[in-house]
């Protein structure tokens, strides 16, 4: 595999976005999920107006890995008030972090985590925090591994389906 390179996303990219988006969600939740809210939630996150206003927000950052000229996953962090949850001036939020599945073991992700510390340690963050659902064990094992403990649960909703999402987070130095 030839390596993964970073770039950060901006309104050009909205596409891009709006694809890898749909398709990671997708690999990622649709087997536990029923097709009718896989699509509802993939039309309502990924709709050009809402991921325009997510771009645009001054608090928030999304992130492209590249294979050569293949998106193959990207990152979204939040600061202020543009977190999801907690919201604390001193915290840096991973709202997302998707790889395409093809690239599952191929380190993609890793290299994504390593540029929301890179960017929570720029802005002087003292910690990183993140929500996942406590059924994805591949993700909670990747955030165990990377010093991340769990401090709370929240409801991720899907549709009409309630979910449980482990709240997590990592104290930086």
């Amino acid at each position: 595999m030839s390596s993964i390179m970073i770039n950060k996303a901006d309104l050009n990219d909205l596409e891009i976005l709006q694809s890898l988006g749909r398709e990671t969600f997708y690999e990622t939740f649709s087997a536990h999920n029923s097709e009718e809210e896989m699509q509802h939630y993939l039309d309502k996150s990924f709709a050009s107006e809402k991921l325009t206003a997510e771009i645009n927000h001054p608090e928030s950052q999304f992130f492209i890995a590249w294979e050569e000229d293949l998106p193959v996953g990207y990152l979204k962090v939040n600061s202020g008030k543009a977190q999801t949850e907690l919201q604390n001036e001193t915290s840096l939020e991973i709202e997302r972090i998707y790889v395409k599945s093809s690239y599952h073991g191929k380190k993609v992700g890793q290299v994504l985590y390593e540029k929301a510390l890179e960017v929570a340690q720029e802005e002087n963050k003292k910690y990183i925090w993140l929500g996942v659902w406590e059924e994805n064990l591949r993700a909670v094992n990747f955030y165990k591994k990377n010093g991340f403990i769990q401090f709370d649960t929240h409801i991720f909703k899907l549709g009409n389906e309630e979910q449980i999402d482990l709240m997590m987070k990592k104290t930086l130095h």
